[in-house]
């Protein structure tokens, strides 16, 4: 049974959420702050926080980052009532792996669910220990930590699953549909840039020169790759 912990101020919402979830085989924690939320968050053990963007005390945003901050990787799917394409892309930049706005239909809602908790599934399962190294960048794909130089770069999860897989596969070119599918694991139409900011935030880490990448390469007409000839 996959545990799910709902932040949400509004009770219809929470209440509509809780039922589907529990059609899902959901066990489910209820929270309608964004301070008792966090606190339950970083203190539980969940497969998916579903978070409401507008919180009293502290907003979904803030929620997020400091989550991430804390090295907890739990799945975010983000609910906000604003539709606006700045707060699409705030949401997922802060660390978010999904965003559905209100009103949402509930079809769309549990298809959401499922992609995120068969991912995090699917992820679980393989149980992937390895070490990706290239000369001083390395990648810890178990403990989800990156050494450049001997330092430890932070990165949001969106930006280290775009390096994993990207430096997992040396030489290959991605669109950059084939990233949003892969790394948010669903159609991001019409939201491309989002992973142009990504790589550009991850290169902005991890390249000596971002004007002139070492790890992450352009594909023009293309997408990214990573360097095969390191």
């Amino acid at each position: 049974m996959n545990k799910v912990l709902v932040i949400e101020d509004d009770p219809h919402i929470i209440d509509l959420v809780e039922i589907h979830l529990k059609d899902l085989n959901c066990e489910v924690a209820r929270e309608t702050n964004g301070i008792s939320g966090f606190e339950t968050a970083r203190s539980g053990n969940f497969d998916l926080i579903i978070l409401d963007l507008m919180l009293p005390d502290l907003d979904g945003i803030q929620i997020c980052q400091k989550l991430r901050a804390l090295e907890i990787y739990t799945p975010i799917l983000m609910l906000t009532a604003k539709s606006e394409e700045f707060d699409k892309v705030l949401g997922l930049e802060s660390g978010a792996d999904d965003y559905l706005t209100k009103p949402f239909g509930i079809r769309e809602f549990i298809a959401r669910v499922k992609v995120i908790l068969r991912r995090e599934k699917r992820q679980t399962v393989q149980g992937i220990n390895t070490i990706i190294q290239f000369g001083n960048l390395i990648i810890d794909t178990e403990k989800r930590k990156v050494m450049l130089n001997n330092e430890r770069i932070s990165l949001t999860p969106k930006e280290f699953e775009l390096l994993v897989l990207l430096a997992d596969n040396p030489g290959r070119s991605y669109d950059r549909d084939e990233l949003l599918s892969a790394i948010w694991g669903y159609e991001f139409s019409g939201y491309e840039h989002t992973v142009n900011s990504h790589i550009n935030r991850l290169r902005a880490k991890i390249e000596p020169d971002v004007s002139n990448p070492t790890y992450i390469l352009t594909t023009w007409g293309v997408g990214y790759r990573f360097n095969d000839e390191l």
